[in-house]
This record gives C-alpha cells, sequence and structure tokens, in this order.
C-alpha cells in the first residue's frame, strides 16, 4: 500500500444517488444499505481474483489505490455536481468519506462512506401518497435529513434527531392536493370536452348521463358513445375511445 492519510473524522463530500422503493444506489446500480457504510472495493482487483489471476493493475490492493480509480467517489461542492449535470440523475447530497481517502482537485475517493443529508428536487418526488410513503420510508431508513429543494430553498421534511418537520410535511401535503385535484378533475368527463375517436375524428361532449355521452362530430353528425369506454390519454393529453360509436339522426 502507498502512505495514503487515514481519516478518523469523516470528510464531507457531495454525490449523486438513484432513489426507489427499494432505497440509495450509485449511478453504476450498487446499493447503499441502511445503517452501514458502503466500503469500496477494487473491481479490477475482484476481476484478477475470480479470473484466478494473482497479479493485478498495481498488485491486489485495497481500495481506494493512489494509482488506480477505485473508491466510492464525492465531489467538494455541489457546484461542481451541478457545472458536470449529474444533478438530473438523481437525488444528490452530502455524504461522510472517512477511512483511507485520495483527494483530487474536485472531489475525494474515500474507503468508507454513508449519507449525510439528501435533498430532493421537486420534478422527481412521486405524485401519488402511496407513491411518497413507500420512497419515504425507504429514505428515512438511512437515518439522514432529509431536505426538499423549493424556490430555491431548502425545505427540512426530515430530520435524524425528531423525525418529521412540519414546513417539509405542509409543502407535501399542499403539493399532493393539487395534484389530486386536478387527477379528479381529469377523472369525470364533462360537458363541452373533445373526444378523440379513433378513424372517426374528434367529438364536441353535447350530453351526458350515467351511461352514455353524446357528442358531435366536426361534420356535425351525433354519435352516442358507452361512458365507461372513454378514458384519459396522459400522454396525447385528451379523452379518447377505441370503440365503435352509434350514429343518431341530426335533429
Amino acid at each position: 500500500m502507498t502512505d495514503l492519510p487515514d481519516y478518523i473524522s469523516p470528510i464531507l463530500g457531495y454525490r449523486i444517488w438513484q432513489w426507489d422503493v427499494a432505497g440509495l444506489c450509485s449511478l453504476n446500480g450498487e446499493f447503499w444499505q441502511p445503517g452501514k457504510p458502503l466500503e469500496a472495493r477494487c473491481k479490477v482487483c475482484d476481476f484478477a481474483l475470480w479470473r484466478g489471476h494473482h497479479r493485478a493493475v498495481h498488485g491486489l490492493h485495497r481500495a481506494p489505490h493512489i494509482k488506480c480509480t477505485c473508491g466510492i467517489y464525492a465531489s467538494k461542492s455541489l457546484e461542481h455536481l451541478r457545472e458536470c449535470g449529474y444533478e438530473r440523475y438523481g437525488i444528490y447530497g452530502q455524504v461522510s468519506l472517512w477511512g483511507t481517502a485520495v483527494e483530487h482537485q474536485y472531489g475525494w475517493r474515500a474507503q468508507y462512506a454513508y449519507p449525510r443529508r439528501v435533498f430532493l428536487l421537486p420534478e422527481i418526488l412521486p405524485l401519488t401518497l402511496v407513491e411518497i410513503q413507500a420512497r419515504l420510508l425507504a429514505l428515512i431508513s438511512y437515518r439522514c435529513d432529509i431536505f426538499i429543494i423549493h424556490d430555491g430553498t431548502s425545505l427540512l421534511l426530515w430530520k435524524e434527531d425528531s423525525g418529521f418537520d412540519a414546513v417539509g410535511l405542509d409543502y407535501l401535503t399542499d403539493r399532493v392536493g393539487k395534484w389530486y385535484a386536478q387527477h379528479n378533475q381529469r377523472s369525470a368527463i364533462q360537458q363541452g370536452d373533445r373526444v378523440a375517436i379513433l378513424g372517426r375524428g374528434t367529438a364536441v361532449v353535447e350530453e351526458i348521463d350515467n351511461a352514455w355521452i353524446r357528442a358531435v362530430l366536426g361534420n356535425r353528425s351525433l354519435v352516442r358513445i358507452a361512458r365507461r369506454r372513454v378514458f384519459w390519454n396522459q400522454q396525447n393529453v385528451r379523452w379518447e375511445t377505441d370503440t365503435h360509436v352509434g350514429y343518431e339522426a341530426n335533429g
């Protein structure tokens, strides 16, 4: 081994994770286990041992090695992550690094790491309450502080020693409530809405009852559509039906 510094007190760095109901993963797919530090391994050495070779680049070594690329990476600043465009890949946060560490111009390669704080951008938050609860439970299991970025400020959502914070919860509650209001508005077709009828064109809804919708096509033909066969297409942002429609006599 080379004479690299061995840090007892943690170094603070910044990095990006992928986030789902299982928890946090590095961008390369490596899982970060809650409550347990991630320990770096040299994949070159692991591959050499798997192939039965006892000689690898720079010899078999523990990560990080000064002449290798192994180790757990972290940036020295959030600005550097943003400049490199990593912010769009997932959630970002502050990480504690310790053990053997190699310092570079913009960051570190460390032997051990564990999440310290995470920051959630609104665009990566799930929309439904069920999805948010499942994802947050996984994140809370790391016992690190959780913030939501809103209008350039950090709203505290979860504090390691005190649990949920009212400011972050109020933001989530308001956000979910607005989504459900918009969703419910779309879930009920109304008079005057347009319906795309595949192979026929677009019709404007004139009358609605519990079972049927009466609408007018662009050529002024009246059609009757089974209400249960009309659905909202999120991708096309419109009402659609793929069913056969019945024509009615004008007047």
